[in-house]
């Protein structure tokens, strides 16, 4: 009994053993692709855990000390992580607008009415840890949690806020622009973003400090790095494609488009200055790991980033 091909038909030894090998290492790169996307789905369980209910009670308390210096209807909430959703417990700041109007204070540079700021909330909270920045006041809690107040004027056309250097007011802001712009690209990219740049806060919390960036810039760079992805919609694989991306787009300064803010990253200087070089190597770092933990399936090495 012959025939011409038997049970293989025309295809030789060598491709069918090479076609098992194949499927075998799909298999193998299915069951470490679900055990990374569990990892860090755990580790989302842990971020997403906010103590959303002291922040408020903090906001209350700052809102109530400086009530007679800004407007009632005021939500400190406003224009911070918490409204983007992309705060992560202990590695954000919570950027809260303090809108001034007909209080006296207009007429006032930035600097005059921060530190009218910083001296009504040392006399209000005395036994609070509280500092002055270039543009906010820093409250810090004993519980970790950080929350910045930024002056902001009202005009008839809109809202001002320090420029970068806390001499001179900014021209008209528009802070709902940048979240309703976020929430746009997370929609767009089934409502993956938002964790995503909650993990890469996470990782880049976990660098030097003059390697890190701010979460505002974070956020920004994720705007520009999803906006026409049309990768895989997985968070291990949006995650790789962040640190691959802003590796190249950090070197650049990022003009805000949104009317959020006058300032995204001017705090690294011109294009492809040193700092700007420090934080890309340090992003293109983070790539390779990702890339040659793939492609020898170490799960450890993903685990290091997060630790």
């Amino acid at each position: 009994m012959g025939g011409s091909g038997g049970f293989l038909g025309d295809i030789k030894p060598d491709d069918f053993v090479r076609k098992i090998r194949q499927a075998e290492e799909k298999s193998t790169s299915t069951e470490f692709n679900n055990a990374i996307n569990k990892l860090i789905n755990d580790l989302l369980v842990t971020v997403n855990d906010r103590p959303i209910d002291e922040i408020k009670k903090h906001l209350e308390v700052i809102k109530a000390a400086l009530s007679s210096e800004i407007e009632s209807s005021l939500d400190l909430i406003y224009g911070g992580s918490v409204l983007k959703h992309t705060y992560v417990d202990g590695l954000s700041d919570i950027d809260s607008l303090a809108i001034i109007n007909n209080t006296g204070l207009e007429d006032k540079s930035p600097n005059e009415v921060l530190d009218f700021f910083y001296s009504k909330l040392k006399q209000r909270l005395p036994n609070t840890d509280i500092s002055k920045g270039k543009l906010a006041v820093t409250i810090s809690y004993s519980d970790n949690i950080q929350i910045q107040i930024l002056p902001c004027i009202k005009t008839i056309t809109g809202l001002k806020i320090a420029e970068f250097n806390g001499d001179n007011w900014s021209t008209v802001i528009k802070p709902q622009k940048f979240a309703e712009k976020l929430s746009e690209i997370n929609s767009i990219n089934g409502q993956k973003v938002i964790p995503v740049i909650k993990l890469a806060k996470t990782i880049i919390s976990r660098l030097p400090d003059k390697r890190q960036i701010s979460g505002y810039h974070a956020e920004s760079l994720a705007i520009e790095a999803f906006e026409n992805y049309n990768g895989p919609k997985t968070p291990k694989e949006m995650l790789k494609h962040f640190f691959n991306e802003s590796s190249n787009r950090i070197l650049s300064p990022i003009k805000d488009n949104t009317g959020q803010s006058v300032h995204v990253d001017d705090y690294l200087g011109e294009r492809n200055s040193v700092q700007r070089q420090i934080i890309s190597d340090s992003f293109a770092q983070i790539s390779r790991k990702m890339k040659n933990a793939d492609a020898t399936e170490q799960i450890d090495s993903w685990e290091s980033l997060f630790s």
